[in-house]
């Protein structure tokens, strides 16, 4: 699972098309969530699936949507549907899948040790605790980046 997320970090950063590196973004927080799942953090890996690759990858693709480039990128927009742009992202989930199936099939040990599990009891008092200004902050930079998304790709009405 952290092949998969190393590998799935350098295909976003290296992409040059704001939905190719998505797809790969996606992977990469699910690999992730494996991740926290192998170390014992189950919550942690339940709130990665659902904050990360649910609510802010939908936000990455309304910025997206939101900034339509217009009717001469149609063309552009029907390449982004093609086979050839989906098998990176769908080789990476595959192995995912097999590391996750691995696992629950018991097919690999855990790690050495005994490992204590996250519950969200201690999530909340450390984000809600001596992280809470953190934690607004990245709310209040969120905000910004998509007021920012929306006045950058807004037309007025004298340039159409």
């Amino acid at each position: 699972m952290a092949l998969v997320a190393a590998l799935a970090s350098l295909m976003t950063i290296t992409r040059t098309v704001a939905v190719h590196a998505l797809l790969y973004l996606v992977v990469l927080l699910l690999a992730l969530a494996g991740v926290f799942v192998r170390l014992g953090a189950p919550f942690a890996a339940v709130l990665e699936v659902i904050l990360y690759a649910g609510a802010i990858m939908v936000l990455f693709v309304f910025v997206v949507m939101m900034l339509n480039l217009g009717r001469a990128d149609r063309r552009r927009e029907r390449h982004w549907i093609a086979p050839h742009v989906w098998l990176g992202p769908a080789i990476l989930a595959g192995l995912l899948l097999a590391a996750t199936l691995r696992a629950l099939l018991g097919a690999d040990g855990a790690p050495g040790g005994p490992v204590s599990v996250i519950g969200p009891r201690q999530v909340g008092l450390a984000l809600y605790g001596p992280y809470v200004l953190t934690v607004e902050l990245a709310s209040f930079l969120l905000l910004a980046g998509l007021v920012s998304a929306f006045h950058i790709g807004r037309q007025d009405e004298g340039e159409a």
